[in-house]
This record gives C-alpha cells, structure tokens and sequence, in this order.
C-alpha cells in the first residue's frame, strides 16, 4: 500500500528516448517550469546519498536556473502534511496516509527550495491541475507550455501532462529531469507522453546552445569561472576543497550540468566527490572534452 524501498537506475539518455509525435519547438516566452512533488518525503524513499537523485536535482536546478533568468515563471507542487481523510480520500486505500505520518519530510529539497518569486500548489491528486490555479495561471500569463520535472515519472508527471494536453498546454517531459519507481516505469511514461500527449526532451534540448560550449579553456579561466561562485573573500588554492570557501550544492549542480553537456560523464557527485580547481580542470581538459 505506501511506496516500497526504491533503488537507483540509468537514467534514459538521449538516444533512448522515444520519437515525440508532435514537434513542438520550445519557445521561452510562452513557458512555464513545474518542480512536481519534490519534497524530502518522495525523495527519501531512494536513501541518502543517491547518485541517480543527485543527477536528477542537478538537472532540474539547471533548467530553474535558466527559468530565472529568461523570466519564465517557476511553479511547485507540494502535498500538505495534515490532510483530512476527506481530502485524502483513495489515496488512502492506494497509497496508505503518506506525508500526515511524517509531517517533518514536507519540504521541498533543499537544493531546490523555491523562492518569494516562485508559486507553490496545494498538491491533492495526482494531476498538478486538480484543485488548483495552475491553468488559470498559466492562461493568465500568456503561458501555453509546461516544462514537467520532478517525481514520479509514471504517476503524477504523467497525469500532469496527459492533464495539460487536455487544457491546450503543451507538456514538455524532461526525461532525464524526473524519477520513478523503476527504469521500465519511467521509460513508459516517456513512451505514453511522446506518444499520446506531449513532447519527450532532455534537460540539454531546453538549455541555450551557447552554454554547451561553455567549458573553461585553461585552468585560470576555470579558477576565474568559479572565484565568484565563493563565499570567502581569500582566493583558494588549486588543490584546496571549494566547499570550505563556500561553494554550495547548487551552483555545483548548475555547473556540473553545464559541462555535462560536452563532456558526458560530468554529474554533480563526480563533481562533490573532489572540489577543487585541479581535479575539476583534471576533468574538463581530458582528450575529447571540447
């Protein structure tokens, strides 16, 4: 009845997702990002210290990034954690009482905590849309495309989007933006969305093209990305851990995002795992990085 124990899985890449039927392009001025139902509560079901999560926070923390910055509103659901039983009605009988049993897990991930500027949705059912002012919003602000991440892939991403399509939203699935119970799963999700109600992108198909190019050419243009990124006003040395001058997850996210896109096997724990400009530059400067 509650939500098992889930295990890590390859994320889908781009060569295994499935051919959209549609071919929408995304226009950045018409759309709008949706961070689904990623709280401590569903995360934590994949245990501390998840490579797989940690790939795909980084990916969603990189598109809300570039949200940010191209003005494109960034939207949360977020269940309650003191549901009435008439509020929670069969999701009861599925699912068993969820967050009411573990109020302390209600929060969003702290990497991706939202801001003043976001809007956060009272999460009822499944689809983003029930209950709430999502599609009003979005109408309101001329927006007609919905960028969904988050969890879980086959649940409620995928009513969000099949909802979307049916209110002339167009869903764009980022398929390396979400999470689920399994690989095979996530992958139907893919193949139902592409399929019968939206688009099926990877995060690097949203993010402009010129940042893909944006990988350090020497080791002093990498120090002079990343002195900015610090906390403390005393530069470090090459070998020093960037986390101790105050380099935080999230802007190792966004970065590792970034180069990840011309040097594929660069994720935020490859990242984490050595903090400091020499092994970052060890990374960046191997053949074929560029």
């Amino acid at each position: 009845m509650a939500i098992p124990k889930l295990n890590a899985y390859a994320l889908p890449a781009a060569q295994e997702i499935p051919t959209s039927k549609v071919s929408w392009p995304f226009e950045p001025q018409r759309a709008a990002l949706l961070i689904h139902d990623m709280q401590d509560y569903f995360v934590n079901f994949w245990g501390d210290n998840c490579a797989m999560m940690e790939q795909v926070i980084a990916n969603i923390a990189a598109l809300r990034q570039f949200c940010k910055q191209q003005g494109i509103p960034v939207y949360y659901t977020a269940q309650p954690k003191d549901q009435s039983d008439a509020d929670r009605a069969l999701l009861n009988d599925m699912w068993g009482p969820g967050l009411n049993k573990h109020p302390e897990q209600q929060q969003v991930v702290a990497a991706l905590a939202p801001d003043a500027d976001d809007t956060v949705l009272v999460k009822w059912r499944y689809s983003a849309f029930h209950r709430s002012p999502l599609e009003q919003a979005l109408k309101e602000t001329g927006r007609d495309q919905l960028i969904i991440t988050g969890v879980y892939a086959h649940i409620g991403c995928m009513t969000t989007a099949t909802d979307a399509f049916m209110r002339d939203i167009k869903p764009f699935m980022v398929a390396d933006a979400l999470a689920d119970f399994s690989r095979e799963e996530h992958l139907m999700a893919l193949n139902y969305v592409a399929g019968r109600a939206g688009r099926v992108v990877m995060t690097a198909d949203l993010l402009p093209q010129q940042e893909s190019a944006d990988v350090p050419a020497s080791k002093e243009a990498l120090r002079a990305l990343v002195l900015p990124l610090l906390d403390e006003s005393d530069a470090p040395y090459d070998d020093d851990n960037l986390i101790d001058y105050g380099l935080d997850s999230v802007r190792m996210m966004a970065l590792a995002a970034r180069w990840r896109k011309v040097h594929g096997d660069i994720d935020f724990v490859m990242l984490a795992k050595n903090p400091s400009i020499d092994a970052w530059w060890a990374l960046l400067s191997r053949e074929g990085a560029r």
